[in-house]
């Protein structure tokens, strides 16, 4: 497999992409992290011009591939919808037509539930040039791939049997979107993890998506499993990542869509029936000791994860945020 093999190919989830595909993005954010740090120029990208839309802002995202993009020799442009003629109606599909003619690549986030991955998707329709998803409302392909090298840093690349955590916990930040929790289960049993998703019953991942993890699981040797108990989730594993996410899982889009107001206030009642789920010192020993913590940030401090946890020596967040800028770069640098 070479890097020219990846030339024009979509990176709107990690789903549509082979394992084979997957190492090699992997093993070039590796080598370009060696070369970030010994200063040695990785113009992979040279005089060749992104376009970022972001429908909502972000730090890692942002940043990783703005200043990815500079590493690499090209420019990037920071598109939010005051920069555009998106409040003015304009389409995904005149939006890709237009850009694709005046650069290299478009990346794009779009949060927003039941619209923004179908947005990604008729970008990548309508575009001559790679579509990169900066996270929609199913997948966050960005942060899967972030994690996954980040564990493999930590734990070598043969991850069968590690056994993670995915829990819910509480917060008052936001509604999260279920895109990182549905991206890390369909991605990490493909490389043989045993994986236990903890969360209140008010607070399912969606079906389909979780079926199509369990699949991944059957065919690589991984498990899934899911519980309604944070302890039991934290149970002997290697890994923990407590983190929010909204309610949707419980209603189909067209439901959500059509009860907005609705949905909001059941999601709110029931996010105050388990404050009790925090990431604390004492579930940190329920763990392996050795047990690592990790988070895509931001992590709402006192509610999802208490100080003494994130702060601690368990906790490789950093090295995750880090991993962003590396493995952006390697997907920038090969589909552009």
């Amino acid at each position: 497999m070479k890097n020219k093999d990846f030339k024009g190919k979509h990176f709107i989830t990690l789903q549509d992409w082979k394992k084979a595909e997957i190492d090699h993005a992997l093993n070039l954010a590796g080598s370009l992290k060696k070369k970030y740090y010994k200063w040695t120029p990785h113009r992979m990208l040279r005089d060749k011009t992104l376009f970022m839309m972001f429908f909502e802002q972000s730090t890692r995202t942002r940043n990783s591939m703005e200043a990815g993009m500079t590493q690499l020799g090209g420019h990037a442009h920071d598109l939010t919808p005051d920069k555009m003629q998106l409040s003015h109606g304009e389409s995904a599909r005149d939006t890709a037509m237009v850009l694709s003619r005046m650069g290299h690549g478009i990346a794009c986030r779009n949060c927003f539930y039941g619209i923004g991955n179908k947005y990604l998707n008729e970008l990548a329709d309508n575009s001559r040039i790679p579509i990169m998803s900066l996270q929609d409302d199913l997948y966050h392909p960005m942060q899967g791939l972030a994690d996954l090298m980040t564990i493999q840093e930590y734990f070598g690349k043969e991850l069968k049997d590690i056994k993670i955590a995915i829990s819910w916990a509480y917060a008052t930040s936001h509604a999260k979107p279920l895109s990182v929790p549905l991206s890390q289960i369909l991605l990490f049993p493909r490389y043989g993890m045993d994986v236990t998703v903890a969360a209140p019953k008010e607070f399912p991942l969606l079906k389909s998506i979780v079926d199509t993890a369990q699949n991944n699981a059957v065919e690589n040797g991984g498990k899934l499993n899911f519980v309604d108990d944070m302890d039991a989730g934290f149970e002997d594993a290697d890994i923990v990542i407590p983190k929010n996410w909204g309610g949707f899982g419980n209603y189909t889009f067209d439901e959500y869509n059509a009860n907005e107001a609705e949905c909001m206030k059941e999601m709110k009642a029931n996010l105050e029936k388990h404050k009790d789920w925090i990431c604390d010192e004492r579930r940190m020993g329920l763990a392996k000791k050795g047990v690592k913590y990790m988070h895509a940030l931001p992590a709402d401090r006192g509610n999802e994860v208490t100080p003494g946890v994130i702060d601690s020596e368990a906790a490789i967040i950093y090295d995750e945020a880090e991993n962003r800028i590396h493995t952006a770069k390697a997907i920038m640098g090969l589909t552009m």
